[in-house]
């Protein structure tokens, strides 16, 4: 049963019948196999027999933690499978080389080199299925002077320049607060594989994805990075404003914060109205936008004086019905308890029936189709859940899966 239960939108299918092998562990590579179970890929999670996936342990309950279900992991492993393989035991890497044969994808974010240790790098494995797609994530790609490093998010956040640009002049270098770079770098590594999927329904050939955390991250850092590129400007930490307009950024209402960005001339105009404060239109230090930007913390005093007679709530209904973008700065519950949220069907909660955890909740893609949904077919599994399914369609007895158990190889 999934968060649909049969009153909104379908499941998205539009990876039906795409196997994918995920060997990855805690964020980056979990999200991106997960975006793929979205999408109705199956997403068989192969596993160490002893740990799983360290991200079971992870998370905010510690009951979860010790359960080996920690909400680290729940949050990224809905709708997959899970099989237990030592990768270092002759037989286990056997039985691992039978399941590469019927897989479409293999995902793994391991350190550089350990793939090829185990026998599992990407020539052992096109040797086995030369249609595989096989994506490596690592914090700075298979090549480069970095390429051996460990890479947490948090070393990619600093040597990105993520955090030199993240605060104000006194609170920067400040890492951002939730996992930036492993999400991006999953993220990036869903489309890499899509996108070679695609490639090769028109070729035959499998492919090769070298995807990088601290690449990604760059990559999506948009005009911090190409104003400098371009115009040899360095980014700096300005905190809550926006460096391209003002007024643009945080301001203080009676009982809060809310985001404004009166970007456009008329925009500031209408907020101007809106204040009651006609007359910043045609003060010489605000009439134009340079301008403004040259006078930001004069502007910013004046809006912030006429904010404070309402609450934000009021001030958000307002500016909004009269074109001017603004938005509450919410708390993560508040948002999430946000109409809109529910709305969007964004949150899915499935059954799990396990002891203190008998259901979860989950959070889908961040786009829908016209007639569907990317959805979870099942709860996040328990470690091992599905070795007898997957390893008897590859011929495996439950005499041959006892041996195999109890010689440690799954």
């Amino acid at each position: 049963m999934g968060g649909n239960q049969g009153t909104g939108p379908k499941p998205a299918q539009q990876l039906a019948g795409i196997r994918v092998l995920d060997l990855t562990n805690v964020l980056s590579g979990p999200y991106a196999a997960y975006q793929m179970a979205l999408l109705g890929a199956e997403v068989i999670k192969v596993e160490n027999p002893r740990e799983g996936d360290l991200a079971r342990k992870l998370g905010a309950s510690s009951e979860l933690n010790k359960a080996m279900m920690g909400t680290s992991f729940l949050a990224q492993n809905a709708g997959k499978k899970s099989v237990t393989i030592d990768l270092k035991h002759p037989d286990g890497k056997a039985l691992f080389a039978e399941l590469v044969a019927t897989a479409d994808v293999l995902i793994e974010n391991f350190r550089p080199g350990v793939m090829d240790r185990l026998g599992f790098g990407y020539e052992a494995v096109r040797a086995i299925n030369p249609a595989i797609v096989y994506c490596a994530i690592s914090g700075f790609g298979q090549a480069g002077p970095l390429s051996a490093n460990p890479a947490y998010d948090q070393i990619v956040q600093g040597m990105s320049g993520v955090m030199s640009i993240t605060g104000d002049a006194q609170s920067a270098p400040l890492r951002v607060g939730y996992p930036l770079c492993d999400t991006l770098g999953g993220m990036g590594a869903a489309f890499a594989i899509v996108s070679a999927l695609l490639g090769r329904a028109k070729t035959g050939e499998g492919a090769f994805i070298d995807l990088s955390m601290l690449d990604a991250t760059i990559s999506a850092m948009g005009w911090a990075v190409s104003n400098y590129l371009i115009a040899g400007v360095e980014a700096k930490p300005i905190g809550n404003q926006n460096t391209t307009a003002a007024p643009s950024g945080a301001f203080t209402c009676a009982d809060g914060q809310i985001n404004i960005a009166a970007n456009k001339q008329e925009q500031f105009e209408k907020l101007c109205e809106l204040l009651g404060r006609p007359e910043l239109m045609s003060d010489p230090r605000f009439a134009e936008r340079e301008a403004r930007k040259a006078n930001r913390a004069a502007i910013n005093a004046e809006i912030n004086a006429a904010l404070l007679a309402r609450p934000a709530i009021e001030w958000e209904e307002l500016l909004n019905a009269h074109g001017v973008p603004a938005g509450r700065i919410l708390s993560v519950p508040e948002v999430l308890a946000h109409p809109q949220i529910s709305a969007r069907g964004l949150i899915q909660e499935l059954p799990v029936g396990q002891p203190g955890l008998e259901t979860v909740k989950v959070v889908r893609a961040g786009f829908s189709f016209g007639d569907s949904q990317p959805d979870a077919r099942t709860a996040p599994p328990l470690l091992g859940a599905d070795n007898a399914e997957i390893f008897g369609a590859l011929g495996k007895d439950a005499a041959s899966l006892e041996a195999l158990k109890a010689k440690g190889a799954i």
